[in-house]
């Protein structure tokens, strides 16, 4: 018995603290950003067969809004010229803060470097175009 008081009170304990969590859920609709990403180089990098990863990035001061997502992993080749841009569209909650936006990159055996922008509070849109070099 005393073991099914203690299960009862441990479930209703983990279900308060569940419920009484504060979760911020974004939904698509009329209070968001939309952030286009472009990606391209004007080099010619034909010779280059290294590999290069390309992260999108967004985030707020306050790192309540925060999305990193790999979109691309290719040989530094295969980045397409100005006539053939990768494009990527993020949609994100307006809460009225100043984003940071832009691409990471990391090409194997060489290191990490990035491209980032800002979305000033007032913009509901923004594109960043990242001609790599």
């Amino acid at each position: 018995m005393k073991k099914i008081l203690t299960l009862f009170i441990l479930t209703i304990t983990i279900g308060y603290f569940a419920t009484s969590c504060k979760k911020e859920t974004f939904k698509g609709g009329q209070n968001n950003r939309t952030i286009k990403f472009l990606l391209y180089t004007n080099k010619d990098f034909s010779n280059n067969t290294d590999s290069i990863n390309f992260t999108i990035r967004v985030r707020n001061e306050n790192k309540t809004i925060e999305f990193d997502s790999l979109v691309k992993t290719i040989r530094i080749k295969d980045i397409p010229g100005p006539a053939n841009k990768f494009v990527f569209t993020k949609a994100v909650p307006d809460d009225g803060t100043v984003l940071t936006a832009g691409f990471l990159y990391n090409i194997k055996n060489v290191g990490i470097s990035w491209y980032l922008d800002t979305v000033g509070v007032t913009r509901k849109e923004k594109t960043i175009e990242f001609a790599f070099q």
